[in-house]
Order: structure tokens, then C-alpha cells, then sequence
């Protein structure tokens, strides 16, 4: 951890405190070590050091607070409301400063998401860190300083006001499988697979509802925020995301089992661990190729691929580096891949957080970039691929040489003619949409965070609510 002794700047912010009932100071910390963590809710990375914070959090519940300072990279992401459905739907139970004009992040001198800044009990900062792996940096930063302060520590627990989780049957919903008359919806937040008929109406659940890595029958296994889904005869593969792992639903026994992964995070770089198997990490979507299946990575910014025989996970595009760069397999880069579609040899790729359309063909194994031009490249423009502009895009679905992409942060359903190489909005109004599938042909659509399912005529544009039935 870089050090320094300087005094922390103050806790001031033009926007909202949440997670909070009141506005603080550090001298309402005085006495306690305080962690800021600085993220954005849309990045993988800073979702990966959450369990070190609850951990953190729970090993030293007397001597260290840890408030979240939310400096948003995308506009979609500087709303109150926004930063709230991300605390609810991450279970965050600490503090979060919407940090929206950045002027913390200045302040703190922070150059990247995430970086954790420790500030000692006098409000001196202790040193600041960027990345992952944050649980084994400060805990032995906590436990060395400690017995410093050990005569002026302030260890009554300061309890917050966190925010209320919301009652609905659909729970932050994500991606979608359709299967002759029925659809598989990722229930995200509730930790299950729904599976649905055509009107709405949940015909079976898959996962006992707890947070968990537990097989069994359908009512004993748990998840952990499961996302993309694809089938193979009668298995259900699930990327089974916050738990780094491929979960396999045997639809006849009614049994889930772990096809891939340990629950650990695996990270691979460059030329390292080609041929070889590898971990998933933050898996987000799947699609099926024969007894093929592509994962989107999101973690590690790579697409892997699954032998279905033998169900070994191998690395299949992608350099492990955060960018758009296009070329072939090896040394194409992506930016948190989220989704997934295949037609004939091109793998057609949501490529997040450059808010980028990209192209695989499996064919030649060349990657190219349909829509997106960087990290820092997005906005809500249709037209000509040379200028259209999304925003963080996470879903799409493709027919009749059309991309369909849930344009997440602009709330919108957009087409893209692979022919004449034109976006356009077929539909809005969604929140945080996560994918768009067809279902015969209606195109459904997940609406995140409004706990959602709709209907939309891809036609008109004209779209229905889905009426959830038990």
C-alpha cells in the first residue's frame, strides 16, 4: 500500500449520502480506522473486492468503518437512485457517498476503479491502493497499527441506516433462455432460476432462493447471482457469476450439479495458460456450439470456452487486458464481456464497459469491433456505426442478420442492421435492461432494476409488461 501521513480530506459531497441517515464527517469516525473505497457499479473489479470489504468489515466491527465513495465512470450511473438499486442488489451494508462530480476522487488524487484509501484513527492518511485483492493488504496494515492507537480508540460500533431491500417476486431479473414454449429467466437477486411459460406464469424454481455454492435437487442448490444460461439436450448450464462458476441443471433428475470452477477467482494474462484448464471468472453469459460453449468472462475480460464432454474450461480469445483492440485470438482485448450470440460462425459479443458491439468469427478467429470505439467512448446515438454510441450494453440476441442489444445504461432496446451497419431504438423506457431474447416471435426483455419482464413487438417498438404468476 503506497503511504503517506498527510491529514484525509474532509467527506463533502454536493449529492447523497445512502446507506446513511445522515450526512458525516471523519470526526464522527474519530477514534475508528475508516477504508473509503472508491468505485463505480458497473465495473467488475470493483465488485470483486466487495466480499474483502464485508469481511473486513465483519473480522473488525469495532476499529474500522467502511464507507463506499461512488465516482461514477457513465452518466447512467451518477443517480442516486441508481447507486441505491446497486446497494440493494450487492448487498452493501456500509455507507456510500455519491461521489457524482468527482470532486473526492480529486481530492484523494484517485486515478483508478477500484482504490481503497486507509485513514488512520487521528485523520491522517495511512496510504492508498488501486486493484483487487484488497482483504490481504489491509488486514495486516490494521492489525500492525492497532496497538498504536490502542489508548484512543473509539470502539463503540456505529450502526447505519441501511437501505430497505424491496419486496418483489422478480428480484433484479438478468438474462433470458427461450426453449420451445418455455423461458429460463436468471432471477438474479433472489439467487434462482425461474422457469416460465409464455404468459408469465412460473411453472418451477430452480435454487433454494439462499446466497450459495451448494448442489442437490432443485430446492436444496444455491447460487450466487447466476446470469447467462444456454442448454444442451436436457442440461441447463448456468454461468453462475459472484460464485466463478459453470452450474449444470439436469432438467430430468431436477438435480444441479458444479460443471466448472471452485469458487475462486482465476486470472491469466498474455501468453500464460493457454491449452490448459482455467477458472472462470465472473462468468456472465453462455452460448452452445456443438459440444462447445462460449463463457463470457466478464472478469478477467477474456471469452473461454467449455468442452461439454469433458467440461474443462480453456481460454479462448482474449488477452486478459481491459481494451478494444480487434486482431486474432491472442491478441484481441475486451472489456468486461456480459453477452453473448452466435449465428453461423460469428460470435457476437456485449462488450460492457467499452459500451462496444465486437464480432468473433470462429472461422478465422479474427475479432473486430461493430460498434464502440473505447473505454471512455459512449452516449445514445443512433445512426451509422462510424458514430452511433451506446452505453454500457450488456445483452443482445440476433435474427435475420439483426443484432437486438440491450442498451443497459440508456434504458433502451436498439437494432443493428449487420447489413446496412445502422443503429436504431426499436424501444425505451426499461431499467437497466440486461437481455433481450425471442420468444417465438415476441422479443423479451429483462428490465433489471425495475424487477421486470416485458413483451415488445419488434416491429412497432410497442411494448407490454409481463404479469408474473405463481
Amino acid at each position: 500500500m503506497q503511504t503517506g501521513r498527510v491529514n484525509a480530506p474532509e467527506l463533502l459531497s454536493k449529492s447523497a449520502w445512502l446507506n446513511a441517515d445522515k450526512t458525516y464527517s471523519l470526526k464522527d469516525f474519530r477514534g475508528k480506522f475508516v477504508l473509503l473505497d472508491f468505485w463505480t457499479y458497473g465495473c467488475i473489479n470493483c465488485q470483486h473486492i466487495l466480499p474483502d470489504l464485508k469481511r473486513l468489515e465483519s473480522e473488525f466491527p469495532e476499529n474500522l468503518v467502511v464507507i463506499g465513495v461512488h465516482s461514477a465512470k457513465f452518466d447512467a450511473e451518477k443517480s442516486a437512485e441508481a447507486i441505491r438499486k446497486a446497494i440493494q442488489k450487492f448487498g452493501i451494508k456500509h455507507p456510500v457517498i455519491n461521489d457524482a462530480d468527482f470532486s473526492l476522487w480529486r481530492q484523494y488524487a484517485i486515478n483508478a476503479w477500484p482504490t481503497i484509501v486507509l485513514i488512520d484513527p487521528d485523520g491522517k492518511v495511512i496510504g492508498q491502493r488501486a486493484g483487487e485483492g484488497v482483504y490481504d493488504v489491509v488486514k495486516p496494515n490494521l492489525e500492525t497499527r492497532l496497538p498504536e492507537f490502542a489508548d484512543r480508540l473509539n470502539r463503540e460500533i456505529i450502526s447505519f441506516r441501511l437501505e430497505e431491500k424491496e419486496k418483489s417476486l422478480l428480484y433484479f431479473p438478468s438474462k433470458l433462455l427461450a426453449h420451445q414454449d418455455f423461458v429460463f429467466v436468471a432471477d438474479s437477486g433472489n439467487n434462482r432460476i425461474l422457469k416460465l411459460d409464455r404468459s408469465g406464469k412460473i411453472l418451477e424454481k430452480i435454487g433454494s432462493g439462499k446466497e450459495g455454492f451448494t448442489n442437490g435437487s432443485f430446492a436444496e442448490a444455491s447460487f450466487f447471482e447466476p446470469h447467462g444460461m444456454a442448454l444442451a439436450g436436457n442440461i441447463l448450464y448456468v454461468a453462475d457469476t459472484k460464485n466463478n462458476a459453470i452450474r449444470e441443471i439436469d432438467l430430468v433428475t431436477k438435480t444441479v450439479k458444479t460443471a466448472a470452477g471452485n469458487g475462486e477467482l482465476g486470472y491469466y494474462f498474455g501468453a500464460d495458460k493457454w491449452g490448459v484448464p482455467v477458472q472462470p471468472n465472473s462468468p456472465w453469459d453462455l452460448v452452445v456450439n456443438n459440444s462447445v460453449m462460449y463463457i463470457a468472462n466478464a472478469g478477467n475480460h477474456q471469452v473461454l470456452q467449455m468442452n461439454l464432454r469433458t467440461n474443462m474450461v480453456t481460454r479462448f480469445a482474449g488477452t486478459g487486458s481491459e481494451a478494444l483492440v480487434n486482431g486474432n485470438l491472442h491478441d484481441a482485448a475486451f472489456n468486461q464481456p456480459s453477452g453473448l450470440a452466435l449465428q453461423n460462425e460469428n460470435l457476437y459479443i456485449a462488450d460492457a464497459e467499452a459500451s462496444a458491439i465486437r464480432c468473433l468469427n470462429l472461422h478465422n478467429g479474427e475479432v473486430s469491433t461493430l460498434l464502440g470505439r473505447g473505454l471512455f467512448d459512449f452516449g445514445d446515438m443512433d445512426g451509422d456505426a462510424d458514430i452511433a454510441l451506446l452505453q454500457h450494453a450488456v445483452g443482445l440476441t440476433v435474427r435475420d442478420n439483426c443484432l437486438y442489444i440491450a442498451d443497459t445504461y440508456n434504458g433502451k432496446v436498439k437494432i443493428f442492421n449487420l447489413d446496412t451497419k445502422q443503429l436504431e431504438t426499436l424501444a425505451e423506457g426499461f431499467s437497466e435492461p440486461n437481455d433481450v431474447q425471442f420468444v417465438g416471435e415476441e422479443l423479451w426483455v429483462s428490465s433489471t432494476n425495475s424487477h421486470e419482464l416485458y413483451k415488445v413487438n419488434p416491429e412497432t417498438g410497442v411494448k407490454n409488461r409481463i404479469e408474473m404468476e405463481e
